[in-house]
């Protein structure tokens, strides 16, 4: 029979996530109903108030009793749908988390056949021998750097000993030039010019006047110095 009708093609078994939203659109089903239900129930419940209590209001609360059974079915059928839902997407992240893994190690196993290809064209023997070049190859520049920067000007044979000497009076110089005043003389204010002394005027007259008959002339030594007045002592 198979031979001549052909044997029935077995279908692929529903993947995860087939299965999964064929469940949520079952549990949206449901909840539909379930809402239907709750309106029904709203209405019994205004019916039941408004109703005195009687036969007329045991109808009513039989109703929504039936109602009311109906509901809690449907719920309990949509907490079952909901657990098979969460059961699938377990099963799901577990294996999102496997072929994640597996990505994974494919990535490290090709990454290390590439390093260990690359450690086979790296050694640290060369890396010294470059290293050990490189720091001749400063010592080198340094030596030719020093070399281009000295000076012609500058004789071989100055004496340290006169260098200090002379350093030595410079600070004494400055020492002096600063005792003077407290400020040193490159800090010290401009002095004002002597105008009269630039225009050759002559000085004023003082109040006192020479005697007739005396000259105005100082009287100076051999070296051509005024003589000091000597004081004499009378006997």
């Amino acid at each position: 029979m198979k031979r001549v009708f052909g044997a029935k093609k077995k279908e692929p078994p529903p993947s995860i996530e087939d299965a999964s939203d064929k469940i949520n659109k079952r549990g949206e089903t449901v909840d539909e109903k379930i809402s239907k239900l709750d309106v029904e129930l709203s209405r019994y419940k205004e019916q039941i108030k408004k109703t005195r209590p009687g036969p007329a209001q045991e109808v009513v609360k039989a109703r929504a009793m039936r109602v009311l059974k109906q509901k809690r079915m449907y719920e309990g059928q949509r907490d079952m749908l909901y657990n098979q839902t969460f059961n699938l997407d377990q099963v799901s992240f577990a294996a999102e988390g496997v072929k994640d893994a597996q990505q994974t190690m494919s990535a490290l196993k090709s990454a290390n056949m590439e390093l260990k290809g690359m450690m086979k064209t790296v050694k640290i023997q060369d890396i010294d021998n470059l290293q050990d070049e490189m720091m001749d190859l400063m010592d080198v520049s340094n030596e030719i750097q020093e070399t281009l920067g000295r000076s012609y000007n500058v004789p071989d044979d100055i004496d340290e000993e006169d260098l200090m000497g002379e350093l030595d009076a410079l600070e004494a110089d400055m020492g002096f030039e600063t005792e003077a005043d407290g400020v040193p003389s490159y800090l010290q204010p401009d002095k004002e010019p002597d105008l009269d002394a630039e225009l050759n005027l002559p000085s004023a007259p003082t109040g006192q006047t020479a005697a007739p008959g005396r000259s105005n002339a100082q009287a100076k030594d051999e070296l051509g110095l005024p003589t000091v007045p000597r004081a004499y002592i009378r006997d």
